[in-house]
């Protein structure tokens, strides 16, 4: 909004001589870092007020992980203030809101729903967590599996269309496939002068397709960040590395020169979401002082289905959705041991009459935990893959 005041008053603050005052709100990169800084920012001074206001509500959890030696390991965060995701989506929202031109960007404006969207169907499945105890004995924990996938395929296949729909180029709908050139290979003198044509053997997605590809990574993507929420500082430090990995994927995709040069689909109509991803990589940060070991609150799946959908939505709208098995490896990872090890038991209890299970414990993080890692070498070790994996997926964009 601030940028759009800055836009509407150009001829009032050219008059006046005050123009170059502005300037850097023309800059997108300017914006991005001061989204990242203001987003920050929120986070860390309105944190301890909503840590407060969660315990006041007593909006504390105290799971069950049905492991007694798990149970024994993670008794001290009971009671821990959990829905502070509503803290780091209210700052992308604000951060998003004055600094990005969401006004006239369809893609921002996709994002922005997604990230409501989600954030509301996790607040709800909280909700149902934390008051299930004042419930009459047998009521539902949270929203059943089936729900989440509704809710998270739903949005996936609304925003799917709208980002089909907003593309302005037909380089914004293609199947950008590893090690594949989207353009031929072109001098960047000739490039300023005449954008390359896809190139002939890249796939163009139809407006099925593409919801389906979108619907199928933000369903997925917004499960597994709540799959990784599990110990003190994981899910967030993880995002925050992806979301760094995915704001450099933003800057190449909406500049000509470096798409061009790395072959990569050039999505000029995606520029504003530099912005969100800035905002999300400080709304992280943020909340992480308060997250980090020992937890002053947990972000909860208000948090984890808002931010995994959020970072989703964008790489599907840059075209880069492929490389989220790289930007996202832990996330998958963790989603990926809880399904091998549902199925490997359901598996075996049908073949033998006794269930076995491949992990001690799934999500794979309390695996680990429970092989004798502590809390704080399993979080920062999952770090480390999580920016092996983020350097992997940059370096991908030159091998082709």
């Amino acid at each position: 909004m601030f940028f759009n005041l800055v836009d509407l008053c150009q001829n009032w603050l050219d008059e006046h001589g005050l123009s170059a005052l502005v300037q850097l709100m023309y800059q997108l990169e300017f914006r991005a870092l001061l989204a990242t800084a203001l987003s920050f920012a929120i986070t860390v001074f309105a944190g301890p007020k909503v840590i407060r206001w969660l315990h006041r509500k007593k909006v504390g959890d105290s799971p069950e992980f049905y492991n007694q030696t798990l149970n024994e390991l993670m008794k001290s965060k009971a009671n821990t203030p959990t829905m502070g995701g509503i803290l780091i989506v209210a700052a992308i929202l604000v951060s998003t809101f004055l600094l990005s031109d969401w006004i006239h960007s369809r893609y921002a404006q996709v994002c922005m729903c997604v990230l409501v969207w989600l954030a509301g169907v996790g607040f709800f499945d909280d909700w149902l967590k934390l008051t299930a105890r004042f419930r009459k004995l047998g009521t539902r924990e949270g929203l059943f599996m089936w729900e989440k996938l509704l809710f998270t395929l739903g949005i996936g296949v609304i925003a799917g269309y709208f980002l089909y729909k907003g593309a302005q180029q037909i380089d914004a709908t293609v199947l950008n496939l590893p090690f594949q050139r989207t353009y031929p290979p072109t001098p960047i003198a000739e490039v300023i002068v005449q954008p390359p044509n896809v190139a002939s053997n890249v796939i163009v997605l139809s407006l099925a397709w593409f919801v389906v590809l979108a619907a199928f990574w933000i369903g997925l993507m917004s499960n597994a960040v709540n799959l990784t929420d599990g110990m003190d500082g994981l899910a967030t430090g993880t995002v925050l590395i992806a979301s760094i990995v995915t704001a450099v994927l933003v800057a190449i995709a909406v500049s000509p020169r470096a798409s061009f040069f790395l072959m990569v689909p050039h999505v000029p109509e995606a520029k504003e979401l530099l912005v969100i991803v800035g905002a999300m990589a400080g709304a992280c940060m943020g909340f992480l002082w308060f997250n980090c070991q020992p937890a002053a609150v947990f972000m909860g799946d208000t948090g984890s289905l808002a931010l995994g959908g959020l970072l989703a939505t964008i790489l599907v709208a840059i075209r880069q959705e492929l490389l989220l098995p790289l930007v996202g490896g832990v996330f998958l990872m963790e989603a990926g041991s809880v399904v091998a090890q549902v199925g490997w038991f359901k598996i075996t209890n049908k073949l033998t009459g006794k269930g076995r299970r491949i992990f001690r414990c799934a999500p794979i993080h309390h695996h680990f935990q429970l092989q004798g890692w502590n809390e704080s070498q399993t979080v920062v070790r999952f770090w480390l893959i999580a920016l092996l994996l983020g350097i992997a997926a940059l370096a991908m964009l030159k091998l082709r």
